[in-house]
This record gives C-alpha cells, structure tokens and sequence, in this order.
C-alpha cells in the first residue's frame, strides 16, 4: 500500500506473486556461490505460497530471508549478476513489497482496535527497527540541516506510517508531517491510528494522490523522504527521482532508503547517478550492517549543479559494527536557508482540495 500504483495493485489482489521466475541449473547456482543458492532456494519456496498475507510459515521464511541477506556480502556485485539472477531478484523485490504491505495492513487494523494504538506500536514485529531506523535518519538529517524543519514531506506513507509516526513524536516534536499516498484505503486506516492522539493528530496530515501528479506542494516543504517501496524498478524510481527534482525548493533536502549488498534482493537501489541527474547533490549515504535494513542516503536540491562524479565514493572497508557512513566532500552553502516559517495550520480538506 505505497504511492506505486504496482504496489497496491498487488497488495489489494495478490496478483502474480505465483509467476515464478525460472531458477539457474543447479551447475549454474553452484557457481554463483552459497549466498546466491539460498536466496534462490527460499525464493523458490516464497514464490510457491498461495498467499502472502502474514501467517506462520510466511513470516518464517520472510525472516530467513531477511537473515541470509544481512550480513556483509563483500565481493557481491549485483549489477553484474546473470539476466536469470536480476529477473528473480526483480521478482523477490515485488514479494518482499506485496508481504510488507500486507503486513502493515494486518498490524494497523489490529492497532485500530486499541483506545490509543499510538501506546502500543511495540506489537508491531519490527518495530524496533523503525526506531533505530528513524534515529538514524533524524541524526544524518540533523547534521546536515542545524534548522529544525517545520515542514516535513513523507512519500508512500502506506496503512502503518511508523515512520512519520516515530519522528514526529520522538525526534521532531513541533514539525508537521505531510503524508502522501496514492490508496485511499492506506490513508484511512493511517488516520485512524492517530486522531485519538491530541498532538500528532494536529501534526499529521494524510493526502490521497499519486506522486507523479504532486507538483508545486513539493515547492513547500523543506524535507522530502521517499520511501523505500515507491519505485520498485529502476526507471520507476528515476522517473519519481527527476519529478521531485523539478519540484522540490532549492536548498530542501532529500531523504532516501536504498539497500546495499544482498540486502539489494529485499529492496531496490537507489542509483546514485539518477540522484544527481535529477537536480540534487549527494551529501552522504550510510550503509548499516546491523539488523537496519536500508542505506540511508540524503542529498541537497540545488538550482546550478555542478557535480564531479569523482567526489563520490561507495567504498565499504572493514565495516564497523553499526555501519558504513560514506561523505562527498561538498561545500555546503548556508544550511536549510531561504524557508519561511510555516504558517497557520489549514484544514486538512482545503490542503487536499488544492494538491487535487
């Protein structure tokens, strides 16, 4: 239930997680290696479920996943992998997307029963990892923008937006947070998780629309994160990538989750080239080696960019335990200027009614 229209065709029907994608021969996986052998094999098994809709023999071989793919894999290039090796990790992507959304739906319904579901996140499997996640990308945020933003734009917030959740009422207490995504269905069930909750209920605003379709609101906000699921394939995401790049304010920042190493056949990469082609500068991209999932990568909208390809550097030596922070050396002009205050609140309909 992201803004990509796949997505959430896929999380309302289920449709072609059962179009399995042929696996090497047996000579061929043996080749590639163990790593590439059990991430087959569980593919094979992932993609042969009649349903991914949470269940116990789902979520234990999500999570076996999640376990063979974590750890550094040095040495793996997954650009070079074989066309039959991309076409299936192509496909795993899509199923590792379908079952999050699906599982986001479950746990926000069951959330939605509760007097206050903002007091009890904690059932939500993975929410510990939201927390260090959010941490993570409040303190790369904060040491490239001193200002705390007022304004904070979150693409493909989904049904269980924890994490517009998690900053505005941990990190960011005074900012208001834009919701966008493209199911009504995602964005009713994520007001209901907060409208109990009298100070984020202020602060969150959900808006039903498809990103390619948002253009001078993105003007307004001085952060934008995108989420990790919206633009699944490569051109997908580049496309998304030069619409924000058009539309964002010079001088707002870019929040993105990425995916490094095996951890590239849970959730796409983001090609650093199509950032900056898009109208931005990479600040710095954070590849953690414990159980956060995503590279964190923020970048800078500038108006005349000028960019040296050499300056960017993903070499990830001896990595140390919590992770791998890699910077550009760029001069950054005055941080987080040029942004007006944030005005009065405005209804929640009339906001809506001028994004349409």
């Amino acid at each position: 239930c992201r803004t990509s229209k796949d997505v959430v065709i896929v999380c309302k029907e289920e449709q072609s997680f059962h179009q399995k994608i042929p696996s090497h021969s047996p000579v061929g996986l043996a080749m590639e290696g163990p790593l590439l052998r059990e991430v087959c094999a569980l593919y094979d098994q992932i993609s042969s479920l009649a349903s991914l809709k949470p269940s116990k023999n789902v979520d234990t071989l999500f999570t076996q996943l999640v376990l063979t793919c974590s750890p550094p894999a040095p040495g793996l290039d997954i650009a070079s992998l074989p066309q039959p090796l991309q076409a299936m990790r192509a496909h795993l992507i899509r199923l590792c997307a379908t079952a999050e959304a699906l599982l986001e739906v479950h746990f926000s319904s069951i959330l939605a029963s509760f007097e206050n579901p903002i007091h009890n996140l904690s059932i939500f499997p993975y929410y510990s990892n939201y927390l260090k996640l959010s941490l993570l990308e409040f303190d790369i945020l904060i040491s490239h923008c001193r200002r705390v933003p007022s304004s904070i734009a979150f693409v493909g917030s989904g049904p269980l937006p924890l994490s517009s959740i998690v900053m505005a009422s941990t990190h960011l207490k005074g900012t208001i947070f834009h919701n966008f995504d493209i199911d009504p269905a995602a964005n009713s069930m994520a007001r209901r998780l907060i409208r109990s909750d009298s100070d984020l209920s202020k602060r969150m605003v959900f808006h039903t629309a498809d990103v390619m379709e948002v253009t001078k609101a993105f003007g307004e906000y001085e952060v934008v994160f995108l989420a990790a699921l919206v633009g699944l394939e490569e051109e997908e995401k580049g496309r998304v990538l030069r619409h924000l790049g058009k539309h964002m304010a010079p001088g707002a920042y870019l929040m993105l989750r990425s995916a490094h190493g095996a951890r590239a056949f849970l959730y796409p990469v983001v090609d650093v080239s199509d950032i900056e082609a898009s109208g931005f500068e990479i600040l710095s991209v954070f590849h953690p080696t414990d159980e956060v999932i995503n590279s964190v990568v923020i970048a800078r909208k500038v108006s005349d960019l000028v960019l040296d390809n050499n300056n960017y550097n993903d070499n990830n030596t001896d990595d140390e335990k919590r992770g791998v922070l890699v910077n550009t050396p760029i001069i950054l002009a005055e941080k987080c200027s040029g942004f007006k205050d944030f005005g009065p609140m405005i209804d929640e309909l009339g906001i809506e009614e001028q994004l349409s």
